[in-house]
Order: structure tokens, then C-alpha cells, then sequence
């Protein structure tokens, strides 16, 4: 059992992990699951900058989390949004947890003073998982997705990274 960098050989299996959520829920805002080249892609384009982890045990990814970009103007350059997806059998063990400490920790080392989640309202249970490691609801932006004929919203929450002071460089890439 052990948490470590995601690499693009673990694709498939993040895609595999992924694809429910898309096909399944509304979870996940996306309509279709994106194909392996497409998430390949996007790995590569997320860990240029950001760390993404996985959870793997007896050699079996179990879920993965990762930081990314919530805004693209320079100002907002010192935040983070952080994502988590875990297949069915890792819920309610305390792999999500785990996960996010060590995900929150190299983003701190990077120099990010804020993350994000941005989770939809059709999950509660994420809601909850994230009031219990420590953010807070900041906004609430209802019926803003539209999935499976019916309105979603989504729920922003936050949580503080670091301290306030006027940052001294740009956040570091996540090759630290």
C-alpha cells in the first residue's frame, strides 16, 4: 500500500478508474469518456506543472489524485485545484485521505497558497470528505451542468495552503 507519482503507464488504468465517473454519474461533468491518447495528453499537459499520485496496492492503482490549474490568469498563479477519483472497492478506507495529505503537501512545497476543489452537487459524499479533511464551502453555483436530463450545481470549497505573505517567486513545477 503506498502512495507515489502517477506515471503515463498508469493511464490506462487511471482512464479505467475515470471512465464510470464519466459514464455513470454526474460526478463528472464531462459527457464522453475521453480516449487513452486524450487523457495521455492531459496527464502530460497536468504533470508538466502539477503532481498527480496514485494509490497502489499489490500492484493495482486504486484511485489517484492530482493538482491542476483552476484559472488561467497569471494573478491566480499561486492557486490550485485539487481532483480525486478512487475505484469502488477504495471508498471509506482511507485512501482518499491519505491520498490528499500527500498531494496537499507537495503543493505547499511548490509555493501554492490556496486549493481548490470544485465538486458537483450530485456528490455529497465528496462534500462531506472534504469538510472532513479541512475546506470550507465558499460558493455555491446552482444548476450550472447539465447531465442525464437533469440540473446540476457545483460546490466550491477551499482551504489554505500557506501563509499570506507576498509570495516570492512563482510555484515551483512539480518536478521537486
Amino acid at each position: 500500500m503506498a502512495v507515489r507519482q502517477a506515471t503515463v503507464q498508469d493511464v490506462p488504468r487511471i482512464l479505467e478508474i475515470y471512465g464510470p465517473y464519466v459514464k455513470n454519474t454526474a460526478i463528472s461533468f464531462e459527457y464522453e469518456v475521453p480516449t487513452q491518447e486524450e487523457f495521455t495528453k492531459r496527464f502530460l499537459g497536468i504533470t508538466a506543472e502539477f503532481p498527480w499520485l496514485v494509490w497502489e496496492e499489490n500492484g493495482t492503482v486504486l484511485g489517484y489524485a492530482y493538482g491542476s490549474r483552476p484559472f488561467e490568469r497569471a494573478a491566480y498563479q499561486w492557486c490550485a485545484e485539487a481532483s480525486i477519483y478512487l475505484c469502488p472497492e477504495a471508498h471509506k478506507k482511507g485512501i482518499g485521505k491519505k491520498l490528499y495529505v500527500a498531494l496537499e503537501q507537495l503543493l505547499q512545497a511548490q509555493g501554492y497558497k490556496k486549493v481548490y476543489a470544485i465538486i458537483t452537487t450530485a456528490n455529497e459524499d465528496s462534500v462531506a470528505f472534504h469538510r472532513a479533511v479541512g475546506y470550507k464551502e465558499t460558493a455555491t453555483m446552482p444548476n450550472c451542468g447539465y447531465k442525464f436530463g437533469k440540473w446540476y450545481g457545483t460546490v466550491w470549497m477551499e482551504k489554505d495552503l500557506n501563509t499570506w505573505d507576498a509570495p516570492p517567486e512563482k510555484p515551483r513545477t512539480s518536478h521537486i
